[in-house]
């Protein structure tokens, strides 16, 4: 047999690469396992092999050989019916208490850290996790500590938790054993402790049979939500959560073969003095690690998170907005796309654009950009195909509505009159859509971006914003004289906005902040600002102000309304540069220089909440319909 590997070294633990699986204790683990598996066949196989070769013997001699009585068959069916009436009576209960995980194989797993885009801190924090697991038996030897037997995963829907998990199994070289925290539950008082038990106890299996071992809980809040007092939860939920918490204790416990040989050890020391007793062989060490999964880190029962259990915290966050360019990059390698998706400009734009997404999210978005090139004829997707397919998955899809020649005016110059104003006032913005096409309630729309990623806003950018959602009211009433029902939803965006200014962020004549928890437990703010008559009034006062810096701005620019009204009345939807080319057609000297642009917002709503420190920034204006109805200018 070949020699064991080398042992690794012990500064390389600590390096931001897996160490090489041919010289780690788990490797040197699998390699003692190995050995021992081929000396437990040979010693099963010997048996059988002198008794045929005896009887192979004998038969060459002469002599006659040991045979089954012919009459014995007749018993066989009824041996046969008796096994299968205790399968069918006994597999359910004994079934029921079975782990219910997935084994991966290291082979079956096609993730591995450079599949990983845009999260390095959290690769790395894998890695250096990965390489104490994988040297484990180092570590301790060398310098007397612990390796991590848990750790925690937190972040939103999509965010790569369980992907990263995978590349730590793949790059590991151990298996896998993923299961959801809700497969545990069973109907059945018990059983769901049973499976826990179950699938601990597979853990450790192949971890001594493999060098080690790494488990996967998703979703862990389902079996370890914080147990409540007297009166709270059941005392089963409880009981579930008091299995895991003992589970995560007892990794190392003895096997059949050593609590045998334990017996045997504690019979003989029965009759031996104290000074002369044997001592019992101590448990093997089982080489796991177990990661917990969840986006409800705070619903977990504090004893989960105390130190020797999840004692590491890994935070997955929704990516930058470099990490999106980094995971778009790797999408769109593997997609067949139109030469112009190559462009610089275009990948850091659609890495703007795309602010709030997941990982998930964004490979969902082109998969979705993919389909509407099949629709159209193509084969490789294109930018105008990835516009279409952001819009209909923030907005809906695009219905055709047979306006009125009045009502299409109308929604055309409202959608125009916001375009101008974020053209005008929108510094450090672009236009992204301008569509008079109806998108679930929407009617019209206008979606515009950050040109760089932005966490905090100014006073100014903020009124900038305001003065945005008032362009479309300003329009319709610089145009036709007074504004229709459309301008609700941005009405209900400036004043939040202007809320928030005035009752949160210390933008208004008082640094009051009217942003706290009420006595039942809410926090609506707007309702808390215009409750209070001068906050009020300041809101009512600003809004104003806002309202009409916008007539101001579009009374000076009507022919720039004109041109985007003329547009989207002939071409319904422009995309991107299509609206800065129109305005400069509408300009002296045809340029657009000094054009500010605008952003969407993950959810397509207009103006949630903007200068919250961490906020996301927003930028869709829809012209609205109540009930579907259309809105007259």
């Amino acid at each position: 047999m070949a020699e064991e590997p080398g042992k690794v070294a012990l500064q390389d633990i600590g390096r931001a690469r897996v160490l090489d699986g041919r010289t780690t204790d788990v490797a040197r683990a699998r390699e003692r396992s190995r050995r021992s598996r081929l000396r437990v066949v040979a010693l099963v196989l010997l048996p059988i092999f002198l008794a045929l070769s005896v009887r192979a013997a004998l038969t060459r001699a002469g002599l006659p050989g040991v045979h089954l009585p012919a009459g014995d068959a007749r018993y066989l069916p009824a041996l046969v019916l008796v096994v299968l009436l205790g399968m069918v009576l006994l597999g359910p209960l004994l079934g029921a208490g079975r782990s219910p995980h997935v084994l991966y194989r290291p082979g079956e797993i096609d993730v591995g850290f450079a599949d990983v885009r845009g999260a390095a801190m959290m690769v790395d924090e894998a890695v250096k996790t990965l390489n104490l697991f994988l040297a484990h038996t180092t570590f301790t030897r060398e310098m007397g500590g612990t390796s991590r037997r848990a750790i925690l995963f937190e972040g939103p829907p999509g965010t790569g938790k369980t992907h990263l998990a995978k590349a730590m199994a793949a790059e590991g070289g151990v298996p896998f054993l993923f299961v959801s925290a809700s497969a545990f539950q069973s109907m059945y008082y018990g059983q769901t402790n049973r499976k826990l038990r179950s699938y601990f106890k597979a853990l450790r299996k192949y971890a001594r049979n493999e060098g080690g071992a790494i488990g996967f809980i998703e979703e862990i809040d389902a079996i370890g939500a914080a147990r409540a007092g007297m009166g709270g939860r059941s005392e089963g939920i409880s009981g579930v959560v008091n299995e895991l918490l003992v589970q995560l204790q007892s990794f190392d416990q003895p096997t059949w073969a050593r609590r045998l040989v334990g017996k045997l050890v504690d019979a003989v020391n029965a009759w031996l003095p104290v000074h002369r007793q044997i001592r019992k062989p101590p448990p093997p060490h089982a080489n796991i690690l177990v990661i917990g999964a969840t986006n409800r880190a705070t619903d977990l029962d504090p004893a989960l998170l105390r130190p020797g259990r999840f004692d590491r915290k890994i935070y997955f966050d929704l990516p930058s907005r470099s990490a999106r360019r980094e995971i778009l990059d790797y999408y769109l390698a593997k997609k067949a796309h139109e030469p112009e998706l190559d462009d610089e400009a275009k990948r850091e734009s659609l890495a703007a654009m795309t602010i709030g997404h997941s990982p998930v999210m964004l490979e969902h978005l082109l998969d979705e950009a993919l389909v509407w090139a099949l629709r159209r004829g193509g084969d490789r997707l294109s930018w105008n195909d990835i516009q279409q397919a952001k819009m209909a998955e923030q907005i809906g899809l695009g219905q055709p509505v047979e306006y009125t020649e009045q009502e299409r005016r109308a929604i055309a110059t409202h959608e125009s009159g916001h375009a101008t104003v974020a053209w005008l006032v929108g510094k450090g913005r672009k236009l992204d859509v301008l569509s008079i096409v109806k998108r679930g309630t929407a009617l019209g729309l206008l979606l515009h971006s950050d040109t760089e990623e932005r966490f905090t806003r100014t006073k100014s950018e903020i009124e900038a914003l305001i003065q945005i959602a008032f362009g479309g009211m300003a329009a319709e009433e610089l145009f036709f004289g007074a504004a229709g029902s459309g301008v609700a939803s941005d009405l209900k965006a400036a004043t939040d906005a202007a809320c928030q200014m005035v009752g949160a962020l210390g933008m208004g004549s008082s640094l009051i902040s009217l942003d706290t928890v009420d006595a039942v437990g809410g926090r609506n703010l707007a309702a808390k600002v215009l409750g209070s008559d001068a906050a009020r009034e300041e809101v009512d006062d600003v809004l104003r102000r806002m309202k009409s810096a916008a007539t101001t701005m579009l009374d000076e620019h009507r022919h720039v309304v004109e041109a985007l009204r003329d547009a989207l009345l002939e071409r319904h939807e422009l995309v991107g540069d299509e609206i800065l080319e129109v305005i400069a057609g509408a300009l002296p000297g045809g340029t657009t220089a000094g054009a500010q642009s605008a952003g969407a917002q993950r959810d397509g709503t207009a103006h949630g909440g903007p200068g919250h420190s961490g906020s996301r920034p927003v930028g869709a204006h829809r012209h609205s319909a109540e009930r579907g109805a259309a809105t007259a200018g």
